[in-house]
């Protein structure tokens, strides 16, 4: 591991610098990984896999809701029979099963994959939900199986695009159960063999309950909320669709929040207006203690299983998969969205000719 240094707190991290591609490839050389469902994730980080030299096998069924996907590894190059089959029948075959169906499926997949586990495999997941809410979910590991995990911190889609651009994703890492004494090895090589860009420690625990807030809050939640509100202020003022869409969301988008990722809030501040520079500090300080209150809330909500209770009980709903639909519909027709659609067609290159 390397040792970094954050704002004074030191902590190990693990680069492909000290842990390369081939060490993984060593390490994993007698493994046969299957990733169990070709969802987003399980997509992204087989290619990768594969890609790396790592010898992967998908198990994806081929029927009903599920024939999308099948058809979609089809299209990858997995090949039936070969390296593409029914998840049981692919679980059996592998000895480290990527668990990457959704929360949800996981409860309801559970009672099959475990049948399978022989003594001395690896569960590996990308998400602490099932095993920190196991009084909701049922997923209970044997004892004779490493448990570990590697969170990439982004979509199954960036995993995928920021690997194809030699970039890499950050993702965490945990090991929750170590049978074989294995564990460690296992889970750095398999968080290099996806294409991590660095990994971190954590515990399944930290990471459900960080990832849980991260989406509610900053990430996807609050981000939508808070849009909304400045561009239905700005609109009740009398702004046009225009102007105000391009206040709140595309210089955003296109233009600061790559200042940001480029080196820092304060770069992306220096670069601004001293108008920008001066209002924005000061009003920085409303919005966090502002805000502060619900964050806790939010956490509080996640800690105690509250919201992994309404998710696996709304994701059993007849009509879930239709109230999703809905309510995505409802925001992508709000005027806001419509106009954002507006606006990125006028990008340079995208306009019609």
């Amino acid at each position: 591991m390397v040792e970094l240094e954050f704002g004074g707190v030191k902590e190990n991290v693990v680069t492909r610098k000290e842990f390369t591609v081939e060490k993984a490839q060593k390490i994993l050389k007698d493994e046969v990984v299957v990733s169990l469902g070709y969802g987003i994730q399980g997509r992204a980080q087989s290619l990768n896999m594969r890609d790396n030299g790592i010898k992967v096998i998908i198990g994806q069924e081929n029927s009903g809701v599920h024939k999308r996907y099948y058809d979609l590894a089809v299209e990858d190059g997995w090949v039936p029979g070969e390296n593409l089959f029914s998840m049981e029948e692919a679980a059996k075959r592998g000895t480290i099963k990527m668990f990457l169906f959704t929360d949800a499926g996981q409860r309801e997949m559970w009672p099959a994959v475990k049948k399978t586990l022989k003594e001395g495999d690896a569960l590996y997941f990308s998400h602490g939900f099932s095993i920190v809410y196991r009084d909701q979910t049922g997923v209970i590991p044997p004892n004779n199986v490493d448990v570990i995990l590697v969170a990439p911190k982004g979509s199954g889609t960036s995993v995928r695009r920021n690997f194809l651009d030699g970039s890499g994703i950050n993702s965490s890492f945990a090991v929750h159960q170590n049978y074989t004494g294995k564990a460690e090895d296992r889970v750095k090589a398999m968080g290099i063999a996806i294409g991590s860009g660095y990994l971190f420690p954590t515990t399944f625990e930290k990471e459900v309950f960080s990832d849980l807030t991260g989406e509610r809050g900053v990430l996807m939640g609050a981000l939508a909320g808070i849009m909304e509100a400045q561009y239905n202020t700005l609109r009740e003022h009398g702004h046009s669709p225009s102007e105000a869409f391009n206040e709140t969301v595309e210089e955003l988008t296109q233009s600061l929040i790559r200042l940001v990722d480029e080196n820092g809030m304060d770069w992306m501040y220096c670069n601004c207006s001293e108008t920008a520079r001066i209002g924005a500090l000061r009003w920085r300080n409303r919005f966090r203690d502002g805000t502060k209150p619900l964050f806790e809330s939010l956490y509080e909500l996640v800690a105690t299983g509250e919201e992994t209770r309404i998710v696996l009980e709304r994701s059993q709903e007849p009509d879930y998969r239709q109230k999703l639909a809905d309510e995505l519909k409802e925001m992508g027709n709000s005027e806001m969205w419509r106009a954002g659609a507006t606006v990125r067609s006028l990008r340079p290159g995208r306009q019609k000719q």
